[in-house]
Formats: structure tokens, C-alpha cells, sequence
């Protein structure tokens, strides 16, 4: 059908199919990038965002015939000028953390500012309801619609920071390039010839594969290949732990949840493969799912999967006497805390991309958390060798944890070694939430006692995580969760056991925090309890029990440098102490959270500094950018040893050089790839001084490598137990209004040192923001193993409206095993944040929760989102 509008001031006229948004229109058809798809055709994240006669409107949830005569602005359209004040403010402000949703911020920013050019800060986050950021908390991006609304007053221009040494605010690398939309990420990218894939799923938790009759789809015009098991040349089996995960399952095997894969077709495009994927007839035996884990454990239940009993694992961490300890106890509490099943909900759904290259070879672009376990992964599938595949990392929309397993690289690898063509697989957002693993729902059983000042003498923990169909890493975030399990507080008597179990539900792996928040939402409700018991206040008991150098961590681990919790409670005493007397219900968190995986692991930190021909430095290393900011850190760390200026440096990701160090997890890049820079650096720096330039160094290659050998397993007998290499320490207050609603966040943040302010900054603003939807509002209940819902609302993050006012205090103990002292910040922020909140609710209407979210409570209440808040009203609004 003939659509013909104006284009950024070009009249345009394009065909379109039956039914095409008017998104897939301006990507497909017109070359407009900047435009995202996060969530067609819900819209509900804001990223597709343009302008059409004058007026903000969302395109992937309308018809491209809609527009038919109109005028259409995207950011390629506006003039010089505007796009450099849009990026500038958003650079200036640290207004963008990944950059996937930004471009629809920078729009709106746009119509924001052209209306008014002094918006209030809750005008600007009321305007910006309809857009969801998963990354920053959304703090900064409202600064910086502040400094554009500014620059459009007269009052001058804003100027991204330039000063790249440690310690600095120095922008973001490739900021402005995201800003307006002009990086591409993976969905971004096209080569010639190349086709699109789409996957089929299996619509059961728990189901025998008869039959597959791709017949149908093979005879649909447009189909250049349909694959089902029998087509993978390698090991259609693989994992991070165990390869427990068909990467398509077979005629006659089990499929163990919804997000399995029984076929895969390619396609000239992705509307004709995902019209071909849908005539794909599976026959199946229903079998009844395993959907609780407590039912998984019992004697008779069936086996989810085959590698592996239903208790995937066990961890036990014990110290001392416990029960001994518990009775001879002044005051003792217990409680069941139950936590729930989480969605990561970054905004850029999972999309891999493959070329064929030379000798038989393949270019995988790849937006994971580890290209090098991609690579590895998908040459085993392949059944090629891992020099047969050639990963590179495109920076990707965000991650959380959920990017590390597998999602659609192995099979789009394989369309593309079956039809010799380059071939893109992208998921939609429900593909997305069925097919990724989940934070883990955990159940707790704490007990815990104190003497009769309030000093903690036990704990006692059991509990039992969900981690669903197949294994990922879920063993290691029970792990986690039993050793972060008393907190950052000193406990002389210790039982812990952790068990992590199979069940037909979608697989849980790791998301920020990494069983760290529930633990603490259980240990820190106890200290709560406690100090009600002991008749003093929740900042006291956490002064008297919070840990210091030569006190035992819960795995037996002595602390022997760097521990800042007592920093952060004083940087928030006179606040907590201030609003309370004011008469605010006030909550208080602590929280420990490791940096670097540890636990026996081998850990590398490894980088290649190399001379280019024109005067550059290519810095390569093998941790992911995905938000985060380690690109623009690593630089800082270059700079600092070099003195170069940092526009001297390129950073870059791929598999040029063997530089595998695993996932980026464990708040661990900066920690290790910082002290891979720092040992390169040094090296480039001495050839400097030698030689006076880099046009004199040209073609040569520095080295650095870190190797972390020197962490025990939980299950080592030794004197000297070294859990993990460094910890984050925090403290976080939540401070509640007259009517129970969420008024102010504090939270005082231990991070060793700042290499970049600005960005260390961000990293808490947006884990505080995905705490308090952890906290109170968000969800993914999955009755039969199928969530029971895919749109973004209903699953309950926080807009820009519903939140807080939001302080944080960096504070600076120096790590004397990161580089400048630095550790990893970018889990710890949300580890406390669900407990302080438990805090203040209790505080204000004496009511102990314990279990999340704790949306009957009235700070929940008065947000009004998640499931219960859907409205015909609702979806109406949200496609302005």
C-alpha cells in the first residue's frame, strides 16, 4: 500500500505491507535508525519516539498508513545547531548510561523545551511518563533536558567535561553518537544479502516434542531455509556451567519451558520469516510441569532436567554453634522472607548478527556480556573450530546480568553457515522475557540473635532459590546468596544452607546484585526486629554490628583493607537522625556486595594497547560496555599512566587478540581490566620517554594482563578463606512523606575511589531505581511456566514521575587491589535498597513486611502501576 508524507522537510513515498507500523516503515524502509524498537508494538518505553505534525507520537504501536499526509521529524532531521545542543546536554548532564532509549529522551526533550523553556523538574518527569530507562534512574536525564531547556533560554551552551584523569567527569565516550541515535546497535546493523530470522517457541513449560512439520513454512514465499535440530553440525548443547540447554530441541526430547526452541527459519525479511515460523506444526505430549521448588524437591517429583538432579546445588556456610549460640541469646527473632521472580527489562531486546567471511569463516556481531564464552559457544554448536569464529562486541542496550547466557548467537550462526548468506535474528520483547533467565525468587528462613545491647551472636538461614529449567548461574547466585547472608555485619555463629532448584519455569540466572538483595531484604528485616526487641533505633544496631578491618566476613573471609560501611552510616547519621525528628517515617539499609567473582575462580584482567598508523591507540580488552561507563573508564586509567590526551585512544571489543576473561559480572571490569590498562599503560608509557611520539611507536603491541588466583571455594578447608577480592559497602536511607509515599533516597556508597564521578553516580541513581521497583511494584508471576504478562507496565518499573528525589554520597576507601583504588560499584547500589524500604514502611504504619513486592503497602499504592493498575485509559495514554 502507497504511504507518501514529508520526511525531516523531504516529501517521501514508500509501499508498505498490510498491517507495517509506521516504526518498521522508518527503519526498514527509510533508513531512520534513531527510532528503536523496544517494545512493539506495546508503547510503553518511549524509544520510537517522533514528532508528526508538531505533536510527540509514538510509531511502533500505529499503522504506517496513519501516516499518510503528515509531517515527520525524527533527530536526523533537526538542524546543526539543536543536535548539538541535544547531545552536548545529555554528554554534560551523564545523561545516558547504555543509550538505547536516549534518542526518544532527546526527542521529547526537544518538544519539552520548544513549549517551554523553563520547565519545572516535575513538569519535565511528568512529560516524560510515556518513556522507560532502565540504566540511570533517571536523575541525569532530567538535568539535562534542564541544560537544553537553558541553552534554548540564551544562557549559554552546555560543555561536556574533557578532563580525562582519574577522578574526573570526563564524557562519555561515543555519548553524543547515542544521544542521537547515530551508534547502532546490533538491530541497527544491515549488510547485502542479508536475510532475517525468526524463532519458534514452544508454547508449554513441560512438553514431548512428537512431531515437526516444517513443510508449510519451507513452501512460504520468501523462506530460504528452515532449521530444526537435525540440522546443527556440532553440539546443539551448551551453558556457562553446565551445557545443559539445547540450543534447538529434537524431535522425541522434552522442551523444559516456554523460551525453547524447536525451529528457526530465515528469510528474504523478518515480517515473511516470522509469517513463516508461525505455519511451523509441532506436535506435542503434554506433560504436567514442575512449577514449585519445594514440590521439586519432593521424593517422586520429576526430573526437569537430565544432567542433573532437581537440587542443582548445595551451599552450606557454617561457623561456630549456632543453635548453641541462638539459645544462650538475650533476643532472637525469625521470619520467612520470600522474594519474587524479576525481569531485567533492558530496553534493547536481544539480536545477534552473522557474516560468512573468508576460508569458511564467520563474523559474529554480538551484544553479550562475554564474546569470548559467545564465541566459544557457538563454534561448539557450528561444530567448528573457535578460530572459525570471529566475535566482536557491539555495545549493547543494557544487560544486567541477562546478556551473559546465550540467547539467539548460536542460531543465528547457524542460518547463516546453512544458507552461506550474513543472516540477523532479533527478538521481539516477548520473545525477550520468555527466552532470558530471570533474577531468582528465593525463599528465607532466618533466624537470627543478638546480646541485650543489640550485638548480633547468630544466624541462622535456609534457603531455597527457583533457578527454573536449566542451570546458567544459578548455583553461583545461591552461592552468593549464602555467603552475602548476614549482611555486612559481624555475626560470630553461622548455619547457612542454600540449595538452588530446578523447575519447569523460565530459567533465573544472574541480574544485578546476584542473590545479594535477597539476602539482605531477610538479614537486614532481622536487625529491624532486633532493635525493636533491644529498644534502640536501626542506625544504632547497624553502628554496633557493621563490620571493620580484622572482622569476619559470613564465609569466614577476614577483612583486611578497604572497608567503608562505617564511612557511609556517618555520611548519613544527621539525616536520618534530622528526619526523624521532623516526624518522617525513615528506613535504614546497609549492604556488602563482592567485587570480582571469586570463590576459587580464576580471574583475568587482560588489554592490548596498539600503535596505529595515524597517531592512535587501539585499547582492546575483554569485558562488554554495556551501560556501564568501562569504556570511558578504561580510557581515564590510559590517560592517567600515559598522558596522553584520551582522544588518543579507540577502545574496542572483539577477538583480534585472546583476551577472554569471562562474563562482565561480579562488578569486576573496572577492578581487573582497570589494572590490565594500568600494566599496558606503563609499558607504552616507558616507550614514550624513549622514543617522544607515537608516530615513532607505530604497529607495536602492549600487554596487560592481571591474573586473580588467590580465592577459595566455599568448600576449601585452609587457614586463610579469601572469599572475593574486594567489597562494596553501602548505606541507604528511604524517606517517606505525611501519606507514606516515597519522598527521598539517600544513599552513601563506598566505592574505593571514583575514576569517574559522573558515571559512579549514575551507576547508584539507576540501581536505586531498579531497587525500589524490586521493592515495591515489580513482578513476573508466571502461572503454568508462561508469564502472565509480556507489557512493560504490567510489570512494574518506575517512570521518571514515580520517582524519589534521589541524593548520593560517594565515599572514597581506597582498594588497594583495584587500580587508583577503585572497586566495582555496579551491583551494590540496589542491595540494601529493598530493606530500607521495608524500614520506612514499618516505620510508618508498623506493619513488617517480608515479602516482595510489597505492593499493598502505601508507598506502592500511590505509584499505581504494575498489573493491578491496567486501564483502557492507560493504553490509550501511552501511545502519546
Amino acid at each position: 500500500m502507497p504511504v507518501e508524507f514529508v520526511l525531516n522537510g523531504q516529501p517521501r513515498k514508500i509501499e508498505t505491507r498490510e498491517g507495517e507500523s509506521l516504526l518498521d516503515a522508518l527503519r526498514n524502509r527509510c533508513g531512520i535508525y534513531s527510532t528503536k524498537d523496544g517494545c512493539q508494538p506495546q508503547g510503553q518505553c518511549g524509544c520510537c519516539l517522533v514528532l508528526m505534525n508538531a505533536r510527540p507520537q509514538l510509531t511502533c504501536c500505529i499503522p504506517a498508513t496513519r501516516a499518510q499526509g503528515a509531517e515527520i521529524v525524527t533527530l536526523e532531521g533537526l538542524d546543526d545547531e539543536e543536535r548539538k545542543i541535544l547531545a552536548d546536554s545529555f554528554v554534560a548532564a551523564a545523561g545516558l548510561q547504555c543509550g538505547f532509549c536516549i534518542p526518544g529522551f532527546a526527542m521529547r526533550a526537544k518538544h519539552i523545551t520548544d513549549q517551554n523553556r523553563r520547565p519545572t523538574r516535575d513538569e519535565i518527569a511528568h512529560a516524560l511518563d510515556v518513556h522507560l530507562c532502565r540504566c540511570t534512574g533517571y536523575v541525569k536525564i532530567i538535568d539535562a533536558i534542564e541544560l537544553v531547556a537553558r541553552a534554548k533560554r540564551g544562557e549559554g551552551l552546555p560543555e561536556p567535561c574533557e578532563d580525562a584523569r582519574v577522578g574526573a567527569r570526563l564524557r562519555k565516550f561515543t555519548g553524543s553518537e547515542l544521544t542521537l541515535g547515530d551508534q547502532k546497535f546490533v538491530d541497527d546493523m544491515t549488510l547485502p544479502g542479508m536475510l532475517h530470522g525468526a524463532l519458534v517457541l514452544s508454547p508449554h513449560a513441560r512438553a514431548k516434542v512428537v512431531k515437526i512439520d516444517v513443510s508449510s513454512a519451507e513452501a512460504h514465499s520468501g523462506v530460504v531455509r528452515v532449521a530444526t535440530a537435525k540440522d546443527v553440525r556440532g553440539n546443539r548443547w551448551y551453558g556457562l556451567l553446565h551445557n545443559d540447554w539445547p540450543g534447538i530441541v529434537a524431535e522425541g526430547e522434552e522442551v523444559r519451558c516456554v523460551g525453547d526452541i524447536v525451529a528457526v527459519v530465515a528469510a528474504e525479511d523478518r515480517a515473511t520469516a516470522r509469517a513463516a515460523a508461525r505455519l511451523v506444526a509441532v506436535e506435542y505430549e503434554l506433560l504436567t510441569p514442575v512449577l514449585d521448588p519445594f514440590d521439586a524437591m519432593k521424593e517422586g517429583a520429576p526430573q526437569v532436567n537430565p544432567d542433573y538432579p532437581n537440587i542443582l546445588s548445595k551451599t552450606i556456610v557454617k561457623r561456630g554453634d549456632a543453635d548453641t549460640a541462638l539459645t544462650a541469646s538475650a533476643h532472637v527473632v525469625s521470619g520467612t522472607w520470600k522474594t519474587q521472580r524479576i525481569e531485567h527489562l533492558y530496553l534493547e531486546p536481544e539480536s545477534a548478527l552473522v557474516e560468512p567471511i573468508e576460508n569458511g569463516r564467520f563474523r559474529l556481531f554480538s551484544q553479550g556480556q562475554g564474546i569470548f564464552d559467545d564465541r566459544r559457544q557457538v563454534a561448539s554448536f557450528l561444530g567448528v573450530s573457535e578460530d572459525a569464529v570471529h566475535a566482536v562486541l557491539v555495545p549493547n542496550g543494557g544487560a544486567f546480568g541477562g546478556k551473559e547466557d546465550m540467547s539467539v548467537q548460536s542460531q543465528t550462526a547457524l542460518m547463516c553457515q546453512l544458507t552461506g548468506r550474513p543472516v540477523k535474528i532479533t527478538l521481539s520483547r516477548e520473545e525477550s522475557i520468555r527466552i532470558h533467565p530471570k533474577r531468582h525468587p528465593i525463599t528465607m528462613e532466618y533466624t537470627v540473635g543478638c546480646d541485650a545491647e543489640g550485638r548480633l551472636t547468630a544466624v541462622k538461614a535456609r534457603m531455597v532459590g527457583d533457578t527454573g529449567a536449566y542451570a546458567s548461574v544459578g548455583s553461583k547466585v545461591l552461592e552468593r546468596a549464602g555467603g552475602h547472608s548476614c549482611g555486612p555485619y559481624r555475626v560470630p555463629d553461622v548455619d547457612v544452607e542454600a540449595l538452588a532448584v530446578a523447575t519447569n519455569n523460565p530459567p533465573c540466572g544472574a541480574m544485578r546484585g546476584f542473590g545479594a538483595p535477597q539476602a539482605h531484604f531477610a538479614m537486614d528485616g532481622c536487625l529491624d526486629m532486633l532493635a525493636e526487641k533491644v529498644g534502640i533505633d536501626g542506625w544504632e544496631i547497624r553502628w554496633r554490628n557493621v563490620v571493620d578491618v580484622g572482622d569476619l566476613f559470613s564465609t569466614g573471609q577476614v577483612f583486611e583493607k578497604s572497608v567503608g560501611i562505617r564511612k557511609t552510616l556517618l555520611a548519613v547519621r544527621d539525616r536520618y537522625y534530622a528526619e526523624r525528628a521532623a516526624g518522617r517515617a525513615v528506613g535504614i539499609g546497609c549492604g556488602i556486595k563482592n567485587s570480582g567473582i571469586g570463590n576459587g575462580a580464576k580471574e583475568w584482567g587482560r588489554v592490548r594497547l596498539v600503535v596505529e598508523n595515524d597517531e592512535t591507540v587501539s585499547l582492546y580488552n575483554g569485558y562488554t560496555e554495556m551501560g556501564q561507563g568501562l569504556l570511558t573508564v578504561l580510557v581515564q586509567c590510559a590517560v592517567e599512566v600515559t598522558g596522553l590526551p584520551h582522544t588518543s585512544f579507540h577502545p574496542k571489543v572483539d577477538s583480534t587478540f585472546e583476551l577472554g576473561c569471562g562474563q562482565t559480572t561480579g562488578s569486576r571490569a573496572t577492578l581487573f581490566g582497570g589494572r590490565a590498562v594500568i600494566d599496558a599503560a606503563e609499558k607504552l608509557r616507558i616507550d614514550l620517554v624513549v622514543h617522544g611520539s607515537l608516530a615513532a611507536l607505530s604497529g607495536k603491541v602492549y600487554a596487560g594482563e592481571v591474573l586473580i588466583d588467590d580465592t577459595t571455594a566455599p568448600s576449601t578447608r585452609t587457614d586463610r578463606i579469601k572469599t572475593h577480592t574486594a567489597y562494596g559497602f553501602a548505606t541507604q536511607l528511604c524517606i517517606l512523606d505525611e501519606e507514606g509515599r516515597l519522598d527521598t533516597f539517600v544513599a552513601a556508597h563506598d566505592v574505593g575511589r571514583a575514576i569517574n564521578p559522573a558515571l559512579c553516580e549514575g551507576q547508584v541513581e539507576g540501581s536505586i531505581h531498579m531497587g525500589l521497583g524490586y521493592a515495591l511494584t515489580e513482578d513476573l508471576p508466571c502461572p503454568d511456566g508462561m508469564p502472565q504478562s509480556f507489557r512493560l507496565r504490567d510489570i512494574g518499573a518506575l517512570r521518571a514521575r514515580h520517582m524519589p528525589k534521589t541524593e548520593v554520597i560517594l565515599v572514597e576507601e581506597s582498594e588497594p587491589e583495584g587500580p587508583f583504588g577503585a572497586k566495582g560499584v555496579g551491583e551494590i547500589g540496589l542491595v540494601p535498597t529493598a530493606a530500607a524500604v521495608a524500614g520506612a514502611l514499618h516505620a510508618f504504619d508498623g506493619i513488617r513486611r517480608f515479602e516482595l513486592p510489597m505492593r499493598e503497602s502505601p508507598a506502592a499504592r500511590a505509584l499505581g502501576i504494575g498489573l493491578r493498575a491496567s486501564t483502557p485509559a492507560r493504553e490509550k495514554a501511552d501511545a502519546r
